[in-house]
């Protein structure tokens, strides 16, 4: 009945995402942030020949820097969700950044191989994972009804930024050697910091502004308008230090949320996710030496990925735009079914590939199929877990998908050296794909739709996981607490409680001998129970 106080115990409402104004700067820092996540592993290996040269190593040896920085990247994701549990997605953002310039400032100074797995490889990549997964934490905070949008956008900085830090390594590999090039990345990685620091908490402010007006509002109902408003303040000060002595110790915030595994949506999303990325990446990684191996020149090869990267660009926003329409948002799983069944698709049916016209068509669908996969995969782990239970989400599931990033295109690379034939690769990954999106289809239709017995509320789209039951449960179970405290003899609070009461009540028979009743609003704050004054007289008189 009371209005609830936030210094009570009590949770506030949960903030509404505003859907826009401060939210399009996280939006953009969200895509600087992925952008570097994404493509740096990639775009390091343009300074693997000189590496080679100076280490005396071979390209095997190399390519484990972007393997360990991609392994951090997906391995350390319940670390990451500990740390933003526990400090916020700003502080982690923060150290992260500098963690991942400073590993390239020191690779830049490394004399082996070895050295350069520890900081550009370790360090690095683990600087990124600090600051890619709390981003995504922080835009499903700040959009809801344009999320899908949202994460399309921030999706597509992967391939601008591949586009982008690839030609950009090789100018400065040309004109300062590879060392300046590390060191010269390592000052754009410190952009990760500034990107760190726009992601402002959203309850921040709104946390100032409940407490300001909760003050006012309880000044206002214990004492009459014009009179000892500075006394009003006081009371309600010394009323809340009592309250806070009578709390009890509030259960502390779980690092990592193991109960996401309760939920069926969660379990069926991770399974699919596993499978899909044993086979997703593949493709790609091999559609240079296929051309190759078909009597294509070299230049005309690497465009090919460039054809990929270009479409990418814009099939990621645009996926984005069409999940955030009302009729598909609600059925976004199965469009990120679609999405993957198309890129299998897309892979079994280029196999046969035999020309540089048929690899360019395969490009282009592989380009589209991709993207869409790119631009859903969270979405639709945000609409299944919620955004209270996101963080630990995806942290664990990074963790399982490393697994698979560590079987899928090193098997494909053995098969490739065992069988000398592309062609079984592309059938295999290709299936591997198919077989996600059957499942996650078919799985979230039987497991899940039919076993729905309530929709879900239609004003928290994005709630999942029963997060939010669960908030409201404790909500109720504080507040019967605090009903309960207030039925108890003065004798047991503070004095500044029976002095807020004898004033209050005083007023109240005033207003009764003059003629009216029970005051407009009073009946909430001077009794809970009811607008008798006499009561809470003889209640206090004990």
């Amino acid at each position: 009945m009371g209005r609830p106080d936030p210094e009570e115990g009590q949770l506030p409402a949960p903030v509404k995402p505003p859907d826009g104004g401060w939210g399009w700067i996280v939006l953009l820092g969200c895509f600087v942030i992925t952008g570097f996540s994404y493509a740096f592993p990639k775009a390091v290996s343009v300074y693997f020949k000189e590496l080679m040269k100076d280490f005396h190593v071979g390209y095997s040896d190399t390519a484990w820097i972007s393997s360990i920085m991609l392994a951090m990247l997906y391995g350390t994701g319940p670390v990451c969700s500990i740390m933003v549990n526990q400090f916020g997605c700003r502080p982690v953002m923060l150290i992260g950044g500098l963690l991942a310039s400073a590993g390239m400032i020191l690779a830049s100074f490394t004399t082996n191989i070895i050295e350069l797995y520890l900081t550009a490889g370790v360090l690095t990549g683990l600087g990124m994972a600090l600051n890619f997964q709390p981003s995504l934490i922080m835009l499903g905070t700040y959009f809801d009804k344009r999320r899908p949008l949202a994460n399309g956008l921030a999706a597509a900085g992967s391939p601008v930024f591949l586009s982008s830090l690839s030609p950009l390594g090789q100018v400065l590999l040309e004109k300062f050697g590879w060392r300046g090039g590390f060191l010269i990345m390592g000052g754009l990685l410190l952009n990760c910091c500034t990107c760190g620091a726009v992601m402002r908490p959203l309850d921040m402010g709104m946390k100032r502004k409940m407490g300001k007006a909760q003050d006012k509002y309880e000044a206002k109902e214990m004492l009459p308008i014009g009179e000892k408003s500075e006394e009003g303040i006081g009371t309600t000060d010394a009323t809340k230090k009592g309250k806070k002595a009578k709390k009890k110790p509030k259960k502390g915030k779980k690092l990592l949320d193991f109960s996401i595994f309760s939920n069926r949506g969660f379990i069926i999303y991770t399974i699919s996710k596993f499978i899909l990325v044993l086979g997703l990446f593949v493709p790609p990684i091999l559609l240079v030496n296929y051309a190759k191996d078909t009597g294509v020149p070299d230049t005309e090869a690497a465009f090919l990925l460039s054809i990929i990267g270009f479409i990418d660009i814009f099939a990621r926003p645009a996926c984005g735009m069409v999940a955030g329409l009302k009729w598909v948002r609600p059925h976004v799983a199965y469009l990120f079914s679609f999405s993957m069944l198309f890129n299998g698709l897309t892979d079994i049916c280029s196999a046969r590939a035999s020309n540089y016209t048929g690899l360019v068509i395969f490009c282009v669908f592989f380009g589209i199929s991709y993207g869409m996969v790119g631009a859903l995969q969270f979405e639709v782990l945000m609409a299944i877990v919620g955004s209270q239970k996101f963080s630990s989400a995806i942290g664990l599931v990074l963790l399982i998908e490393a697994f698979a990033v560590l079987i899928g295109p090193p098997s494909a690379g053995r098969l490739v050296d065992a069988l000398k034939n592309y062609e079984v690769i592309f059938y295999l990954a290709g299936s591997e794909v198919v077989l996600s999106a059957l499942f996650l289809g078919v799985a979230s239709y039987c497991c899940l739709n039919r076993g729905k017995k309530e929709p879900l509320p239609e004003n928290n789209p994005s709630a999942g996981g029963g997060s939010d039951t669960e908030e409201a449960e404790s909500d109720v179970q504080e507040a019967e607490e605090h009903s309960s405290d207030n039925h108890q003899p003065a004798h047991s609070t503070d004095n500044a409680v029976v002095v807020a009461n004898e004033e209050a009540n005083h007023v109240a028979e005033e207003q009764r001998g003059e003629g009216g009743g029970c005051p407009a609003g009073d009946g909430e704050v001077l009794a809970r129970d009811g607008c008798n004054a006499d009561q809470m007289v003889e209640r206090d008189s004990f």
